[in-house]
């Protein structure tokens, strides 16, 4: 699995986090001041990476969490019909089918940035 594992206290907003066993990019991170027996406590939100659902979860700062890896890949449209656009990895020539984005106008030769997290691929940039 490309995961590697951090504490809670170094997440940042805008960066990954796998929560419910999805990646999510951080919208929030908050703490709370620890308690008389306690540890200082982080609130998380985010949402998911590539099914778009907000998640959270709240955790002692000194937790240690699972960062996925998402790779960030160039490539061109090679064509495209109704929603689908044929993509050419621009580094391992590799083609496959992906899903415009609602707000995308793709057309063939467009070159596009992508992510990809364990067979999941998302355009991120047209």
């Amino acid at each position: 699995m490309p995961e590697q594992q951090k504490e809670v206290r170094d997440l940042q907003e805008g960066s990954y986090v796998m929560i419910d066993g999805a990646p999510v990019e951080i919208n929030s991170y908050s703490t709370a001041k620890p308690g008389k027996h306690g540890s200082a406590k982080a609130r998380v939100e985010g949402r998911g990476v590539f099914d778009d659902k907000k998640r959270n979860f709240s955790q002692p700062v000194d937790a240690k969490i699972q960062v996925p890896i998402i790779d960030r890949k160039q490539g061109q449209v090679v064509s495209t019909s109704g929603d689908d656009a044929q993509i050419m990895d621009l580094e391992t020539y590799e083609t496959f089918t992906m899903r415009q984005p609602e707000d995308a106008d793709l057309s063939p030769d467009d070159e596009i940035e992508y992510l990809e997290f364990e067979g999941q691929r998302k355009i991120v940039r047209s």
